[in-house]
């Protein structure tokens, strides 16, 4: 025993070196640097170089590591640096960033490099919303988003475990106060009135501060809920700034009369006045104990204070966040503080995925079965690959969470998903022998760990002459491939397996077409969801994909070469996309609906990358017939590089075609920066 103690005290000091290196192997550099600490409490534009290197950099190290392009990248850095007159030059690849900054004074250079790397649509709209109100708040316009507002909104509550639905809500919210205010305007009181008593949405305040992280911390807009009034005034408007109250209308000052002008009050006026002390506009009347009474919006206020009555605006005394009620001298001074900034990229960077492993694999799944449909699988072929392609993805969800390499976790999936799809198979093949011919489904079942969005970035990098990240990109997706196929190849020699295609169906023309139709709905919606998307941003995907792989289909039914087909398909996909964005631009669709065109065009056409090419290569080469392995290769990367080429040239075509295009200036206000269009 005694012997046993002396050597935990011999290997005490060890474990403590041991901690104390994985302590200090980060990936970036560490916030509490003294030369951040001591700004981090200052407006980020008064800041030194470091901290607003930090913010800088940290923006550029999230959106690349949910898979964007280096292309975009360099672009969302340069969007943060430019209100701050900072000039960056930035060298991007698949897993690190090496960033340059200077303010003309001092110069910097910073390098954070990612352990891994992934995709995550959500955050990269989240960082386009950050980015606009980032921007916004100190001063400049907004870039990317219609209405700043929404941004402002989003950004402020992120802890919403549904942003997208927060977005959504405050949206509606916003529109229905604008026509409010339209019919103000036009002097009909009444209709006013009425418009915003059917727009009525209480909001309940939650006093909590960013520090505490708690995600259940938010603002819920829910109609008829009551509001608990914060009676004291220090405490509420310390609560208003922690809490970032948001009442759906930054743009509008919050309006305080006197309690003698409240009690003149006419009866008309107090009829017209909804109860539960709310306001007209259906938000709650503010008191701080002194009898003062806070309402928000023209258009109530026209129709429940008389004209003379006297009103001032209070604005709260830490009111930095709420950037649109300040005045133009406090905008350029910059009123987000460094820690501000963090505490938001903080949330961006620790939000839980949207969807569980559960939901995650039944997604997997079916794509999968609606891909095996798209590549001429029967009924037999889908129902192998939904068991296997479930199986896989639920388990490789369950793998990454133990942060496992990811070249180890495709192949264990990979096999995994094949087997479960063979199994099934020979289940299902002892009621019917049928189904114990379909030897191909399994290619089917391992569909859900090609990359394609790696590939299709890795294009559109080579495609803006980036090709140290285009290339980059490109080998990493080359791996995965060879990992899969290779998984996919073990099994089918074990099981004895030989996938020799699909049999035709034999549908009718018109049938086909329609079921091809809902199949990449489902397919490219199934894709969206591995992708950490929205369910709006997934349906938008999922509609744009079904219109776009259907054509494609159908134009090889008419014997037009399969690469073409995948260009136009592709092509067709990012103008559909730039469509999209044009319309929320020009207020025919919601602004909430506005999504990054990465968001959109990646995954719906990612079902068009030819898995069933690239294996049958593979499998071929296993057998050593390299005349047939080379054949299938090459068809495979012809498709591959139509993907990219379409999407660049509809990209091209779009930005010529009379879009807004805002021209962004990145560099010191003295010269020698470089000049951006933001479309």
């Amino acid at each position: 025993m005694d012997n046993v103690s002396e050597q935990k005290k011999k290997n005490a000091p060890e474990a403590k070196g041991a901690s104390a290196v994985r302590k200090f192997h980060t990936h970036s550099i560490p916030l509490d640097m003294e030369d951040i600490a001591r700004d981090w409490d200052k407006p980020v534009v008064d800041a030194g170089i470091a901290a607003k290197a930090s913010v800088i950099v940290r923006v550029g190290m999230l959106d690349l590591g949910a898979g964007t392009g280096s292309f975009r990248v360099r672009e969302m850095m340069h969007r943060i640096a430019y209100p701050l007159g900072v000039h960056v030059r930035a060298d991007v690849n698949l897993t690190d960033i090496e960033a340059t900054c200077t303010d003309g004074r001092n110069r910097i250079t910073e390098v954070v490099d990612l352990p891994t790397t992934g995709v995550n649509t959500e955050r990269i709209w989240l960082l386009e919303h950050f980015a606009d109100w980032f921007s916004v708040n100190l001063g400049k316009g907004s870039m990317y988003h219609v209405d700043s507002r929404l941004s402002d909104g989003v950004v402020k509550h992120l802890d919403e475990r549904d942003a997208s639905q927060y977005s959504a809500d405050l949206s509606k919210r916003l529109r229905e106060r604008a026509k409010a205010r339209a019919a103000a305007s036009d002097g009909s009181v009444d209709d006013a009135l009425d418009v915003a008593l059917r727009a009525k949405v209480t909001v309940t305040s939650v006093a909590k501060s960013l520090d505490d992280d708690n995600e259940e911390a938010h603002r819920l807009l829910a109609d008829s809920e009551k509001v608990t009034p914060i009676e004291d005034k220090a405490a509420e408007e310390k609560a208003y700034d922690d809490a970032e109250v948001f009442a759906g209308d930054s743009n509008e000052a919050v309006e305080a009369a006197s309690s003698a002008g409240a009690e003149s009050l006419t009866r008309h006026e107090a009829g017209n006045a909804p109860d539960n002390d709310e306001n007209a506009d259906g938000e709650p009347a503010r008191s701080d104990g002194s009898g003062v009474r806070a309402s928000e919006g023209d258009a109530a206020d026209a129709a429940t204070e008389p004209s003379s009555a006297k009103r001032k605006s209070r604005v709260p005394k830490e009111y930095a966040e709420h950037f649109n009620e300040r005045s133009d001298e406090e905008k350029a001074k910059g009123g987000i503080t460094v820690r501000q900034a963090h505490e938001r990229l903080d949330l961006i960077e620790r939000r839980k995925p949207l969807y569980k492993p559960w939901f995650s694999g039944l997604a997997s799944a079916l794509a999968c079965a609606a891909f095996v449909f798209l590549l001429g699988g029967g009924p037999y072929d889908m129902i192998g690959a939904f068991v296997g392609a479930g199986l896989g993805q639920w388990m490789r969800r369950r793998l990454f969470a133990h942060h496992l390499n990811q070249f180890f976790v495709t192949f264990v999936c990979v096999a995994a998903a094949a087997l479960a799809c063979t199994g099934t198979l020979r289940l299902i093949g002892i009621f019917d022998p049928v189904a114990l011919s379909h030897d191909t489904a399994y290619i089917g079942a391992m569909l859900f760990v090609i990359p394609g969005f790696p590939l299709i970035t890795g294009g559109l990098d080579m495609a803006k002459i980036d090709f140290p990240s285009g290339i980059q990109r490109v080998a990493y997706v080359l791996c995965i491939i060879l990992m899969a196929t290779l998984a996919g190849w073990a099994v089918a020699v074990m099981v004895h397996l030989h996938p020799e295609g699909f049999e035709p169906l034999g549908l009718n023309p018109w049938v086909n077409g329609l079921l091809r139709f809902v199949a990449a709905f489902v397919g490219v919606w199934g894709f969206s969801v591995l992708f950490n998307s929205p369910q709006r941003m997934c349906l938008t995907a999922a509609l744009i994909g079904a219109i776009t792989d259907t054509l494609r289909l159908e134009l090889q039914d008419f014997s037009v070469a399969p690469e073409m087909a995948t260009f136009i398909g592709a092509f067709l996909a990012g103008v559909l996309a730039s469509a999209w964005r044009s319309s929320v631009r020009r207020g025919w669709l919601p602004p909430h609906l506005g999504y990054p065109r990465i968001c959109l065009t990646v995954p719906s056409i990612v079902i068009m990358v030819p898995g069933l090419y690239m294996y049958r290569a593979m499998w071929y080469l296993g057998s050593f017939d390299t005349v047939n392995a080379l054949d299938w290769a090459f068809r495979a990367f012809m498709v591959i590089v139509c993907l990219p080429i379409g999407l660049a040239m509809a990209r091209g075509t779009t930005e010529n075609s009379g879009r807004e295009t805002v021209e962004l200036w990145c560099g010191p206000p003295w010269g020698g920066g470089t000049q951006h269009n933001i479309t």
